[in-house]
């Protein structure tokens, strides 16, 4: 049976965001796994005017395994002498519609080999589960697979080699709607260098049909709660996506 405290705990997160009530619309729980194609009104085109380009011979065919065995024990970066302890690959359902994209783990993701586990992994995990998803329903990485020495932010040459496996990660999940979790995912997904401040609200399309969400990192929002509520109105717009039919 769930804990009184974890409902509380729970509801009270929902207050925060400014939720004021609930639906009980069947849509919003609704997860085929069918292949995405969505095209999605609401879409606003990315300032730069494209769709990011991938290298071609990336393979739509080959599974998360055989991506993270390519990686191997990566040295195609300095980041590999620099104090990692542990590659962090992506962790989640590998047919994931909903996929989520961080910029590079933390030090509890180094120790633990998994993104988003630290108290930024936790606050995910609630703005997961407003939507009524779980964390095994989504999908969720990082640009940047080995923690940067004091959680620096990634440098050009580090994102240059690292984000071919992510984008691999993704013509291999195809989920329906990407979320570029702050400033370096949405800059590193869709070749801009717009503020975070300016791109979140917004709605980009993406590969494969995808639908690319840009908004504040869980961490920012620890250090800014008074922007949760901007986050859920876009989360708001993630819901509505995935409970639309293709």
């Amino acid at each position: 049976m769930t804990d009184r405290r974890d409902i509380a705990a729970h509801l009270q997160f929902f207050e925060q965001l400014g939720v004021r009530g609930v639906s009980r619309d069947p849509r919003w729980r609704e997860r085929s796994h069918a292949t995405p194609g969505l095209a999605p009104e609401t879409t606003a085109s990315a300032e730069s005017g494209k769709v990011p380009e991938i290298d071609a011979s990336s393979s739509v065919s080959e599974d998360l395994p055989a991506i993270r065995a390519h990686l191997g024990d990566c040295t195609r970066c300095k980041l590999h002498a620099q104090g990692r302890t542990q590659i962090v690959f992506g962790v989640g359902n590998p047919q994931a519609q909903l996929m989520f994209v961080g910029e590079a783990p933390g030090a509890d993701e180094d120790i633990q080999g998994e993104p988003f586990v630290g108290r930024a992994g936790q606050l995910l995990t609630k703005i997961i589960q407003s939507i009524g998803l779980e964390r095994s329903d989504v999908y969720i990485a990082n640009v940047i697979k080995c923690r940067p020495p004091g959680n620096r932010n990634p440098e050009p040459d580090e994102v240059a080699q690292c984000r071919p496996f992510l984008f691999r990660q993704i013509d291999t999940i195809r989920p329906r709607v990407i979320v570029a979790l702050g400033t370096h995912a949405a800059h590193a997904l869709l070749e801009v260098d717009t503020p975070i401040s300016r791109l979140r609200g917004t709605v980009q399309p993406f590969r494969h049909g995808a639908s690319l969400i840009p908004t504040f990192h869980p961490a920012y929002l620890l250090r800014s709660p008074e922007k949760k509520r901007d986050v859920w109105e876009d989360m708001k717009k993630v819901r509505e996506l995935l409970g639309r039919s293709d």
